[in-house]
């Protein structure tokens, strides 16, 4: 439930603090609401990694990733917010290592005053660590004594107990078996309510408006189903290549677990699921859940016509190499860095309306976008006044979520002159020019969420675990796999990713470099 209070002070201990996550993201964004006065009085964080350094060290290591990734920097401001980071060197997978911890965090509480009557501080913990850290460090967090689970329900009085939440970066395993584990790990420390599985994607201000596009305009609503609707695309394409990330993270994962199984059907879900009573997490959470759980199965024969893989080939003209000869590729896991699939669900709403999923790298443009493709009226009232009328397209929606912002609705209109000539033209929403302000990065407001307990734009365990029961066919099928195909960089993927929408007979949406919307 979101929160109507302001953000408590609290303890943020950062598990992997010397890492690319927490230089890049983390911290800048702690920085930027810092600035803008939205983090809570006295509140402190600690870094954790197993490198040694001093307090002061690690806010000069801070320095420069603040100074490049944060919205705007200004030097006057950053002493006051360096003050808040400390650093404790400790191997967070090692149990003897805890309570010197939990000392140092009740120290800093003390000194800057947010202990509670009836305990210690309030504790966000954030495991910006390896996956295979994770279940290790919760069970060492819970053997610790650092979670006082459901006490803070059952006090006289509860504001005056401490809270302990989590965040928890994806992948939320890398399949129903480890998804299932991992939330098992967790739920014997924390409280469901106290988890917070982060997906940056939610934190982007066109996801959110998704929902008050679909809920607060009576005018889609009524048409936003199987008899209007004929299909839609969810696009994630970016035109660089994995790059050193190959050795350490992707070729174990892939573009359908990195970014279908989490991203893609987290926006999906946005556009697909049921009004929640109310714009609140639990609410949300339920409609998504109920969403994904009624996916229709696809039968193993089938997974070939219902998805596709690629991966780049070399960039001649950028002396950029093949995929599979990046460092530390091994070939013969033949990892996609394009994946495309089609999900089907089989509720009222969207029965026999296909929902077709894609990302890819070193794709032609970089983009993020939802397509909604209306289906065409009934009859063609003007065939016989203009033989190109029959061959008019439908009404589409799309929405950019990334890198321009904004709606646009195609529609037809009578080109102006005598006799009826029929065009298209689009009537188009800018955010940015339309309500300014400058884009926030994401993982800000989420922390900013995390910190006032608002789980709006989280999510819960049976979503996560229903996401892969989605995914797990299109993931175990041999066929599927052993049909992988190169694409050239560049380009919009692979052949049978257009294949995927031509047998039904549609098209993906590929707008060219410069087109807006």
């Amino acid at each position: 439930m979101a929160s109507n209070t302001g953000p408590e002070p609290c303890v943020m201990v950062i598990f992997g603090a010397s890492g690319d996550l927490t230089h890049r993201k983390l911290i800048p964004s702690l920085y930027d609401l810092d600035v803008k006065g939205l983090l809570p009085e006295r509140m402190t964080v600690i870094g954790v990694s197993r490198t040694p350094m001093t307090d002061q060290q690690f806010r000069e290591k801070m320095l420069p990733s603040v100074q490049k990734f944060s919205t705007h920097f200004e030097q006057p401001r950053w002493a006051a917010f360096a003050s808040r980071l400390n650093y404790f060197a400790m191997d967070g997978a090692k149990l003897d290592a805890f309570p010197a911890l939990v000392e140092r965090i009740n120290s800093l509480a003390r000194q800057q005053g947010i202990m509670k009557s009836s305990g210690g501080p309030n504790i966000l913990f954030y495991l910006s660590v390896s996956p295979e850290l994770y279940e290790p460090i919760v069970g060492n967090v819970g053997a610790a004594g650092l979670v006082a689970e459901g006490k803070r329900w059952c006090s006289i009085d509860p504001h005056e107990t401490p809270w302990q939440r989590i965040i928890v970066e994806k992948p939320f395993g890398r399949d129903v078996a480890s998804a299932v584990s991992l939330n098992r790990a967790l739920g014997r420390v924390f409280e469901e309510e106290a988890i917070f599985r982060i997906d940056h994607y939610l934190g982007k201000e066109l996801v959110q408006n998704i929902l008050v596009m679909r809920f607060a305009n009576s005018i889609f609503e009524p048409i936003w189903n199987r008899m209007y609707v004929d299909h839609v695309q969810v696009t994630a394409a970016e035109t660089v290549g994995v790059g050193s990330r190959a050795a350490n993270f992707y070729d174990t994962a892939g573009a359908l677990r990195d970014m279908v199984q989490s991203h893609l059907l987290q926006v999906l879900a946005m556009v697909a699921i049921e009004p929640p009573s109310s714009y609140e997490g639990a609410a949300i959470m339920r409609e998504k859940i109920r969403l994904f759980t009624c996916a229709r199965p696809v039968p193993p024969a089938d997974i070939p016509r219902w998805g596709a893989l690629g991966r780049y080939g070399a960039d001649d003209a950028a002396g950029e190499p093949a995929y599979e000869s990046e460092k530390g590729v091994d070939p013969s896991r033949r990892t996609e860095t394009y994946a495309a699939m089609r999900v089907e669900f089989d509720n009222w709403r969207w029965s026999g309306v296909p929902f077709y999923l894609r990302s890819g790298k070193k794709m032609a443009v970089k983009l993020t976008e939802v397509v909604v493709m209306f289906r065409s009226p009934p009859t063609n009232l003007f065939a016989s006044l203009d033989p190109a009328a029959a061959q008019r397209p439908p009404n589409r929606l799309i929405i950019n979520i990334a890198p321009r912002e904004g709606i646009s609705l195609r529609v037809e209109g009578k080109v102006p002159g005598s006799g009826l000539k029929i065009d298209s033209a689009k009537l188009d929403l800018d955010y940015h020019e339309r309500f300014g302000g400058e884009v926030t990065e994401a993982y800000g407001p989420l922390i900013l969420d995390a910190i006032r307990g608002d789980r709006t734009l989280f999510k819960h365990r049976d979503e996560v675990e229903s996401g892969w029961r989605i995914c797990q066919p299109f993931l175990d099928s041999p066929d599927l796999r052993r049909s992988i195909e190169s694409y050239p960089p560049g380009s919009w993927g692979p052949r049978t990713g257009n294949e995927l929408l031509r047998r039904d007979g549609r098209a993906w949406h590929e707008p060219q470099a410069g087109e807006v919307r």
